[in-house]
């Protein structure tokens, strides 16, 4: 039986169940917090028990896995995740390894790499095989997908080089991608004949973000490589409302493409672009953004549209599950 590496360590492909493919646990900048959030707005006895019991909250809804990009860029800390995936027994947590930069490459690979001042093989991808073979930094979890973006600006010299080591690293690994991109920009078909020159397996691909749009002639050009939609934003109704994007997805099944979607919020327990002020944020901005939304209320709306339990199946369970096989 084919495994995938969760923060507890690997589990049954079959065992992941329905499965939220686009959520964070914290999204906090590491140099953020240490230099203004300690002593300030982050408690992090406070914040893991918040996360616990928001977490062991969406696992009693059904949910037994949620997919966290959470990567360099966006503040990834495992050890506080694995701390919470202690106590929450009921999900696993599949983490990723990749870059989050819209435009410029860390200056921690500026100057390292083929051609450059040191000259030496890319290490970007040599640090990606890395977290997802052996394990990141000293923690033992491995990542088991890899993550990067291609945003409004498109492919910039820096996003570019990170978009091939992150090929290279699929190549090298067999490990699958979720890509973040711009509906608005159309910056999907970018990433996607970028990884295709690659040679990447665009099948083991997540089109981060897709559901932003309602063009389904831009979702189905995506969706006809092969690649998988994310349709990944709901409760972000300032993107894309809800109702627009059951819609949407319900027409898309219709098509015939339940099996190229897979569904989710892009939440977090937490997330310091608002500093200490997340928790009231969310209640005048995003209500709706968080972990049980789809449960609470997508899935009826689903229903109601037409979309069949089979085709929720497809999107909830068959779909991550064919992804990490």
């Amino acid at each position: 039986m084919p495994t995938v590496n969760t923060v507890r360590g690997p589990v049954d492909i079959d065992e992941l169940g329905q499965t939220l493919m686009h959520e964070h646990v914290f999204v906090v900048a590491t140099e953020h917090l240490d230099n203004y959030g300690k002593g300030a707005w982050w408690d992090e006895e406070f914040r893991v028990a918040d996360a616990i019991r928001k977490l062991n909250a969406v696992a009693a809804k059904g949910v037994r896995t949620i997919v966290d990009p959470t990567v360099w860029g966006l503040g990834r800390y495992i050890p506080r995740v694995q701390r919470i995936a202690a106590e929450v027994p009921d999900l696993h947590i599949i983490v990723a390894t990749g870059i989050y930069s819209f435009e410029e490459l860390p200056h921690q690979y500026e100057h390292r790499g083929p051609g450059l001042l040191m000259d030496v093989p890319d290490p970007m991808i040599d640090d990606f095989v890395r977290d997802l073979t052996v394990g990141i930094a000293d923690t033992g979890v491995k990542a088991a997908f890899l993550k990067c973006v291609v945003e409004q600006k498109g492919l910039t010299p820096g996003v570019e080089r990170i978009c091939r080591a992150v090929a290279q690293a699929h190549l090298r690994t067999g490990a699958p991608i979720t890509v973040h991109t711009n509906s608005f920009t159309r910056s999907g078909p970018i990433a996607l004949d970028l990884f295709a020159k690659e040679g990447v397996d665009l099948a083991k691909v997540v089109v981060g973000h897709a559901g932003d749009s309602n063009d389904l002639d831009y979702l189905m050009r995506l969706a006809d490589t092969g690649a998988t939609l994310g349709m990944d934003r709901f409760g972000l109704d300032v993107y894309n409302p809800t109702a627009q994007r059951v819609a949407t997805i319900a027409a898309l099944c219709q098509r015939g493409y339940a099996d190229r979607m897979v569904l989710s919020h892009d939440a977090a327990c937490f997330m310091d672009y608002f500093g200490g002020t997340w928790d009231e944020a969310l209640g005048t901005l995003a209500p709706n953004w968080r972990y049980d939304h789809i449960h609470d209320d997508v899935l009826d709306a689903l229903r109601d549209a037409g979309v069949t339990e089979d085709h929720i199946e497809q999107m909830l369970v068959f779909n991550p599950r064919k992804h990490f096989a």
